[in-house]
């Protein structure tokens, strides 16, 4: 699925997301300009929540995208959410989200990040010994905090490198393989401050193949096993994280939610029968599967230039500011007009954007019709990571954000103006 689950191409030939023309949003609103369908972030939750049922919870991460607009239409499909910052615990506060759902994560967390979860009555999950530390500074006397501890199980998640966390060699959780994490939960269990609820995990991102899940979860079962011998410890929950790989071109063929949360399930569920532990209840936290495929980027074409026998680049009015993934990714993206979705190739360009880095490329050797200055271009999947990583890179605002929905766009976000540049600068 490139596009969002309304999208049509109306009788003027334009596309259509939520009932609204793309040509008229960026006319409304200007570019560059994001676009979410709130069905297709309805239903891509409802897939998740209807897969999970009454064996775990489903948590939203809010780094993939976290306006407060888009938290509420999460929030209100029933799912919780990990956040890794005060700052977005701050937001999903200021959004209204139920606390008793929220997970704080995070490699490197301060007393004020301790102090806020608690305050917050958010769930911890301990990510290093510092973490322990912190707590038995930060905990009020007399109350217990909720925790998770995350371990690092060891795994090749066959992603990117760059958004590999599982491995051995990672910042983030106790390694099983050195013996820390079953030092972590022995630590844990001592302390009358934590309330020990499980064990979390997180293998990487845009994951296509679930083998590395599997094997994670094989992994943490066997240390559950170790954990119950040895310390008399049966965790109630376990995370898997999250990671599953939306399509960015039709050559992408991602497993689906229910595929992704079924198979774990089932994982979990043969893997504790065997080693005859009960079964805990399952935790993922899915992002990018669930804001990624409902968003669109447009944007308005600016410069053609042509190298006779080299390239054709086509400018746009964003870039790396406000998508920053090519760059950082290699990531791959399909972009489309928004006059003529439909047609046929006839040229081969590269979509360049306005920043002053010669990197700053949103696509190459892109496949499209005949492209004329004023056109407006379309980059699908662009929901997750692009806004959460956005930047005022060469003094450029970042873009609006618009929900559509029945034919109405709803603004969540504000386009920044020249002064928002200047905000925080002591003048």
């Amino acid at each position: 699925m490139l596009l969002p689950v309304s999208h049509r191409v109306n009788e003027r030939g334009h596309l259509e997301i939520g009932g609204c023309d793309l040509i008229e949003l960026a006319q409304r609103h200007g570019t560059p300009l994001y676009v979410y369908d709130e069905a297709t972030v309805r239903s891509r939750c409802q897939e998740f929540m209807a897969a999970m049922g009454d064996r775990g919870e489903v948590l939203y991460s809010a780094k993939a995208f976290a306006s407060p607009g888009f938290l509420r239409i999460v929030a209100s499909e029933g799912l919780g959410l990990d956040v890794v910052s005060a700052g977005e615990l701050h937001i999903a506060l200021r959004a209204g989200y139920p606390t008793d759902r929220i997970y704080f994560l995070g490699n490197n967390k301060s007393e004020e990040d301790v102090a806020a979860a608690i305050a917050a009555g958010a769930t911890l999950v301990l990510d290093g010994f510092h973490d322990i530390e912190l707590l038995r500074r930060v905990v009020p006397a007399g109350h217990r905090q909720r925790c998770l501890v995350r371990v690092s199980p060891g795994v090749d998640a066959q992603t990117h490198t760059f958004i590999a966390t599982g491995q051995l060699d990672s910042k983030f959780g106790f390694s099983i393989e050195s013996g820390a994490a079953r030092a972590a939960v022995e630590q844990a269990l001592a302390l009358d401050s934590i309330q020990l609820e499980g064990l979390h995990s997180h293998i990487g991102s845009q994951i296509y193949d679930l083998g590395g899940h599997l094997q994670a979860l094989e992994i943490m079962l066997d240390l559950l096993a170790q954990l119950k011998g040895e310390l008399g410890y049966e965790p109630r929950k376990l995370g898997a994280g999250g990671g599953l790989g939306i399509a960015y071109t039709e050559q992408d063929d991602p497993p689906t939610p229910a595929e992704f949360v079924g198979t774990l399930l089932a994982a979990l569920a043969g893997g504790a029968s065997a080693r005859s532990l009960p079964q805990p209840a399952l935790v993922v936290e899915p992002g990018r599967a669930i804001a990624g495929p409902a968003g669109v980027a447009l944007y308005t074409v600016g410069s053609i230039k042509d190298i006779p026998g080299v390239r054709r680049y086509v400018a746009v009015d964003g870039g790396m500011g406000d998508n920053i993934r090519p760059k950082l990714y290699d990531a791959l993206y399909q972009p489309l007009l928004a006059h003529d979705p439909e047609g046929a190739a006839t040229e081969t360009v590269s979509i360049a954007g306005k920043y002053c880095e010669s990197t700053d490329i949103l696509v190459s050797d892109a496949r499209l019709p005949s492209v004329r200055t004023g056109d407006i271009l379309v980059i699908p999947a662009a929901g997750a990571y692009c806004l959460a990583m956005a930047s005022q890179y060469n003094g450029l605002p970042r873009p609006a954000v618009v929900i559509v929905s029945g034919g109405r766009d709803r603004l969540i976000r504000r386009r920044e103006t020249y002064d928002d540049l200047l905000a925080a600068e002591i003048l």
